[in-house]
């Protein structure tokens, strides 16, 4: 049997691992995707290894067959002409937490800052809910009873029998932790914390139920309800008094308590936030200033601090009144620029989109290069053509692009019906293609390779018009003339 290969790998300059190889990969790109998983490294990375030839320099990775036992690998982030930190996937959404409520920071392409909230009175939760739910501290008095138990409940299996003041102690710490996440947790989510508080505190585990924490899932559902009212009998959440009959009153004449319930979907921690200290006349004219700065060019930082300041009067607005794309795109047009795409879907979620996104395509992008490869027939024709740019020295952006049409292709699908690519000169056949289009995204290069940079991407859902979400119009406008087509509102249905 072979010896396993030990590598170091350098991550920075203060930080490393040991990872160990049964055997080395045949590519780099296998190579990468292992050391990926091994440091829980997130981005786009390429690799060098220390070549003792050369004094222990540092020397790009092109072939597998540099790597020996013992060797150095270090990781450089595939980001031109930025900074990037290199982050463990478990904890991109933590790291949320540790931020300043009034800010924070995200890599983007343009190295901007994304704003969550400009107001220092709004209490935006900046995790979603977690995978492995945390049980908070309890009192010093019931740690302690706790303590003492878990050690007899190893000794002898003895359980616990809490008193009605350690229960209450328990159940409220525990409620205020659910609602830092969740005002309406689910079935599921309640059944997640019991089993979590069960396994911290075995010897809070129940025999006669089948899992041994039933009883605390009907207990917690129960603490929930009991929890939502006390905050709402004070007026402290806004995502409950929306859910009230006084509330209800203004949209219905025979207002029921258990109708028209206004709750987060899947994904939203932040679906209905708190009203800042700023009136609504003094949000109202930020909005309408915020048309005037939308116009001006180079303008970004204010549009996204008065984007940030006036989250939560837009989240109310598109919460109550459920406006129309047209009327959004009327009241709320930087809603529909890249940059604040994304800023708004970190503030509604708490997840950074482009980030989280791209990682999880980086991470399965070699295994699913793997699985299209293998494929055969009309299939592997078709993607042929497409993954041959790999070969050619394709930056991250073109391979991302290949392995996405490929997969598309893969599931039986047909790339021209989603992607309508175009070159400047078929501007005239694009406007009347794209006039009748339900949903497409329109991307115009020089030419048709994929190694051209585009001039314009865009996608048309079921609008008024395109969304342009990859744009350089001013520098094409004065360099190359080009204007990008106008279209007509998109057939419903």
């Amino acid at each position: 049997m072979a010896n396993p290969i030990r590598l170091l790998i350098l991550l920075s300059d203060d930080s490393s691992e040991r990872m160990d190889l049964p055997l080395v990969p045949e590519t780099v790109e296998e190579l990468i995707e292992q050391v990926q998983e091994a440091c829980q490294l997130i981005g786009c990375i390429r690799l060098q290894y220390k070549d003792v030839d050369f004094g222990g320099t540092f020397v790009n990775l092109s072939t597998t067959s540099s790597i020996k036992d013992l060797a150095t690998i270090k990781v450089i982030p595939l980001v031109p002409d930025s900074d990037i930190i290199l982050e463990f996937i478990d904890s991109v959404s933590s790291n949320l937490s540790e931020l300043d409520s009034s800010s924070f920071s995200a890599h983007t392409d343009s190295g901007d800052t994304v704003i969550l909230s400009s107001s220092p009175s709004e209490r935006l939760r900046t995790e979603p809910w977690p995978k492995q739910f945390n049980i908070p501290t309890f009192s010093f008095e019931t740690e302690g009873q706790l303590e003492n138990g878990n050690a007899e409940y190893t000794r002898n299996q003895t359980r616990l029998t809490p008193s009605s003041k350690m229960l209450s102690d328990i159940l409220e710490r525990l409620a205020e932790k659910i609602f830092s996440y969740k005002a309406y947790p689910t079935d599921a989510d309640l059944g997640d914390v019991a089993v979590a508080l069960t396994i911290k505190h075995p010897c809070l585990r129940q025999s006669d139920s089948f899992n041994e924490s039933y009883g605390w899932k009907i207990r917690l559902k129960s603490k929930m309800c009991n929890y939502r009212t006390q905050l709402k009998s004070h007026g402290l959440a806004s995502e409950l008094m929306v859910n009230t009959l006084k509330y209800k009153s203004r949209e219905d004449l025979y207002p029921l308590p258990a109708k028209n319930n206004k709750k987060a979907r899947r994904g939203e921690a932040n679906f209905y936030p708190q009203t800042s200290i700023a009136t609504p006349e003094s949000l109202e004219q930020e909005r309408t200033l915020l048309l005037t700065e939308v116009k001006k060019r180079n303008n970004e930082k204010t549009i996204r601090e008065k984007m940030a300041w006036t989250f939560d009067f837009r989240r109310q607005e598109v919460v109550d009144q459920k406006p129309s794309i047209e009327n959004l795109m009327e009241r709320w047009p930087a809603l529909f620029q890249m940059e604040e795409i994304n800023a708004e879907f970190l503030r509604v979620t708490a997840v950074p989109l482009l980030t989280r996104c791209m990682a999880q395509l980086d991470k399965y992008s070699t295994q699913l290069l793997k699985i299209i490869r293998k494929k055969g027939g009309a299939t592997k024709a078709k993607t042929a053509t497409i993954l041959e740019f790999l070969d050619q020295e394709a930056d991250a952006d073109v391979r991302r692009e290949c392995v996405l049409k490929s997969l598309i292709i893969y599931l039986g699908e047909c790339v021209e019906d989603l992607i309508k690519e175009y070159t400047m000169s078929q501007i005239d056949q694009a406007k009347q293609e794209l006039d009748s289009t339900t949903m497409a995204v329109f991307v115009f290069r020089e030419n048709s390779s994929l190694l051209q940079q585009p001039k314009e991407i865009g996608i048309i859902i079921d609008g008024p018009c395109p969304l342009h979400i990859l744009g350089h119009l001013c520098n094409l406008r004065a360099h190359s003339g080009f204007e990008p087509p106008q279209f007509k509102k998109a057939p419903e249905g």
